[in-house]
């Protein structure tokens, strides 16, 4: 029965929580329209979601959610130092494709978003088979090390958590 009406409980707890702390208020109406949000937007989008989430490994998982943080940050200094302190001339950017071994759709939906969120770096397309990603690099200096840095730092503990 709950299964029903909450397809996906986190979430609808995650809606409840941001909706409150957006509005900064525990008034009636509007606790009780962040109940329905809680409701509502996990049943109309239960179709979009790519797959049941099973995640087999949380202290992979913490892990890397540890090692993206940190590499965001390196990242964002990095990308500042260079745009402040290089001229355009100096740059190197380029598309690199990176031949994936994953192939869960939620563990794709976690490397773009290690991607997108990091400075940088942008998904810029995956193959359809989903056999390599597109990747937009800020300043490339050794591809095959940038390649290796996704699949080992990100990808492999993605598989394990994901597909083991």
């Amino acid at each position: 029965m709950i299964k029903r009406w909450m397809p996906s409980p986190p979430l609808s707890l995650a809606l409840f929580v941001v909706w409150l702390l957006l509005n900064q208020s525990l008034h009636l109406a509007t606790v009780l329209f962040a109940a329905v949000l809680a409701i509502v937007v996990p049943l109309i989008t239960k179709g979009l979601r790519p797959a049941t989430v099973r995640m087999r490994k949380p202290g992979v998982a913490l892990r890397l959610t540890g090692v993206a943080l940190r590499d965001m940050l390196h990242s964002a200094l990095t990308v500042g130092r260079l745009l402040l302190t290089r001229r355009n001339s100096a740059m190197a950017p380029a598309f690199v494709t990176v031949p994936l071994d994953v192939r869960d759709p939620n563990a794709l939906a976690v490397l773009s978003m290690i991607c997108c969120l990091t400075p940088g770096t942008a998904w810029a397309e995956v193959a359809f088979d989903r056999s390599a990603l597109l990747i937009h690099v800020f300043d490339l200096i050794d591809e095959q090390a940038f390649i290796d840095l996704i699949k080992n730092r990100y990808e492999k503990p993605l598989m394990e958590i994901f597909e083991s």
